[in-house]
């Protein structure tokens, strides 16, 4: 198991937010919330690599969204913000050194890699103010043809899907009902009591790496027999970032 995760730019107080006030953000403080993330991937048994960091771009942290990856392949994404764009070219360049065969998503078609949930062979993929259709259609071509189904969601309450939505292991979908457009657009849907609560990552067989900021979404987990462990992202969630933002896992060139 790999993670891909970029060590933010010090210009990150800089960082675009689209659905929320700005606040200010401690770029010492936001460093340190990075290493502690890095180092709870690294205890779950992930090896984490380094994309050269885009010291010009200051949401170049949130490394999830320049790419979405399926089984060998790594679509390069189009990020919708034109100050973003030039975060994929050592994403790029760090996920072929890796094997993975690469395809890109083209002019005039956007896509952020955070709009894009995959559950199994089912991926979904938010429609809204980053990804727009042609960027959908362009990864529905690429992806159906190795056996995916690609399936867009309407989006306007957050920036991405994944804003709003993750899954649990079992495949059921996890969401902040105010923040999601359609929750029946999924099969299963569980609500979370709270924003944070949304928005886990399967580090481990049992274990949802989450924000510690949500302690009743943590006791529903828990519940349910998975294992939390909770991070402290909060200068990241003042731009709109979440648990999912900051890496981007690789679980194998077959799966």
């Amino acid at each position: 198991m790999k993670a891909l995760v970029r060590r933010p730019s010090q210009r990150l107080a800089e960082g675009i937010v689209t659905h929320i006030d700005r606040s200010p953000v401690d770029y010492v403080l936001a460093l340190g919330q990075w290493e502690a993330y890095v180092a709870a991937l690294q205890a779950a048994g992930w090896d984490t690599i380094e994309v050269p960091p885009a010291d010009d771009c200051p949401d170049s942290a949130f490394i999830e969204d320049t790419m979405v990856v399926y089984r060998n392949v790594a679509v390069i994404a189009r990020p919708g913000a034109d100050a973003r764009k030039p975060e994929t070219v050592d994403a790029e360049k760090t996920v072929e050194s890796l094997g993975y065969s690469i395809n890109r998503i083209r002019p005039p078609g956007t896509l952020d890699g955070g709009d894009v949930l995959k559950i199994g062979d089912t991926i979904y993929v938010g429609r809204g103010g980053r990804t727009n259709d042609e960027g959908i259609r362009q990864l529905r071509a690429i992806l159906e043809s190795l056996g995916a189904t690609v399936v867009a969601v309407p989006l306007s309450k957050v920036l991405h899907l994944k804003s709003a939505v993750t899954a649990l292991p079992d495949g059921t979908v996890i969401g902040y009902p105010p923040l999601i457009d359609d929750p029946a657009m999924f099969p299963r849907f569980l609500a979370t009591p709270e924003e944070s609560g949304a928005h886990v990552v399967l580090i481990g067989a049992d274990k949802l790496l989450m924000a510690n900021d949500c302690p009743a979404s943590a006791t529903l987990f828990t519940s349910l027999g998975y294992e939390p462990v909770l991070v402290d992202i909060g200068e990241y969630i003042k731009l709109e970032g979440c648990v999912t933002c900051l890496s981007v896992r690789l679980r194998g060139l077959d799966g």
